[in-house]
Order: C-alpha cells, then structure tokens, then sequence
C-alpha cells in the first residue's frame, strides 16, 4: 500500500462531502426506478365491442365501412388516446382493417364511441360472399385486433375483443 487512502489499487474519497454526495446520488437514483416501477402497475384490460356497422361510399372494387367502437375503461386512472388501429374478422377470416388520428379520453369508470373507417378489399369481400350464401345472413362472429394509440411517449394499449355483430346490406352500387 502506498497510502492510507488507497486499496487495492483505487483511491478512497477522503472528504466526507464527497461521500454524502454519492449516497444521495445512489438513494436518488434508486427512489426514481422504485416510482418509475410503480407506474408501471398492471392495467385493467380495456372492454371493447363493436356498437355499429355502416356501410360507406366506396372506391373501385373495395367496399368501406364505419366501425363504432365502444370502449369502456374500467379502471381508476382516465385513458388518453391518440390515434387508433383496428382489424376486423369475420366467420374467422380477416375482413377489414383501419386506422384513425382521433384523439381523446375515457374517463375513468366510463366509456366512449370511436368510429374508424375501415376498408374491405375486394378479395374479402369474394370469400365472405360466398361464406355468407351458406350461412346466417343477419348475425356473424366476429374477432377485433388492434391498438389504441397513446400520446406523448406513453406506451398504447392493445386490444383483442370477439362478439356477434349483425351485417349492414351494401350499398345499391357495391351490390352490382
């Protein structure tokens, strides 16, 4: 040993400053990723349903619907949205999918409406035709993906809803 200040080859703080420094620098840091975890507390799953299905004008051989999404957060904490994402199957097989720049809030305890228009590409609409000639016509299941955006640097919400949902009748135009 050269010094009384050095172990094992490193030098030891000698100001008791310096030491008090460093542990409030340690208990800071550690009091920040305590909080930072507890934000990060689990979620009360968001409820989602299809509340409508209206059919839209649509472009060529692709068909257009409005999709009113209930959303009902049952948690304590309001939900800030910003923008949404959604895919729509039917019968088990992929329909129609959209996306949406609507921002908002659910308030806690409560819900609200987001309607997202969604496109149905030709193909779809061919496989659920002849799907649909062997089946119900009125009442289908159906299974909703998506997420609900969030804003800043939050961290959005994924969703994953099945239900019943009764079909619209297209258009006289997209029936032809």
């Amino acid at each position: 040993m050269n010094s009384q200040n050095e172990i094992f080859g490193y030098d030891l703080p000698v100001a008791t400053g310096e030491i008090m420094r460093r542990s409030v620098l340690v208990i800071s840091a550690l009091i920040f990723f305590l909080s930072a975890c507890a934000a990060l507390r689990p979620q009360e799953p968001l409820r989602i349903s299809v509340a409508g299905l209206e059919p839209l004008e649509g472009k060529g051989m692709e068909a257009r619907f409005a999709v009113s999404l209930r959303i009902q957060n049952h948690g304590a904490i309001p939900l800030d949205y910003d923008g949404i994402a959604l895919d729509l199957d039917l019968r088990g097989m992929s329909f129609a999918s959209g996306v949406s720049d609507q921002q908002g809030t659910i308030p806690r305890f409560g819900e609200t409406v987001i309607i997202v228009p969604v496109t149905v590409p030709a193909s779809a609409i061919i496989r659920h035709v002849f799907r649909l000639t062997t089946g119900d016509h009125g009442r289908t299941d159906y299974e909703l993906r998506g997420q609900l955006g969030a804003p800043g640097f939050a961290i959005g919400r994924y969703f994953d809803a099945k239900g019943e949902i009764t079909l619209p009748d297209l258009p006289a135009e997209e029936a032809r």
